[in-house]
């Protein structure tokens, strides 16, 4: 079964990376570019058949490893 963490950094948290990008899209003649966020996305394939359990094992891993839930926010979807 595959599921796919999707990891951002919270409201309110900098993000220099997304700034940089934001800045150099412009520099590029990208116009209307408003604030970029950056994050990363973690697909998982784990064994089993029950979509639940799947999902709750991935929450538990993104709060344990994938995610620094101080300054980040992760959601998780089955693909």
């Amino acid at each position: 079964m595959k599921l796919i963490v999707t990891v951002m950094p919270k409201n309110g948290v900098l993000d220099p990376q997304g700034k940089a990008i934001g800045h150099a899209l412009g520099t590029l003649g990208f116009e209307g570019v408003g604030e970029v966020r950056t994050g990363k996305v973690i697909e998982l394939e784990l064994a089993g058949s029950d979509p639940a359990a799947a999902k709750a094992q991935a929450e538990e891993m993104a709060r344990k490893l994938l995610a620094n839930t101080v300054i980040e926010s992760f959601k998780v979807e089955l693909a």
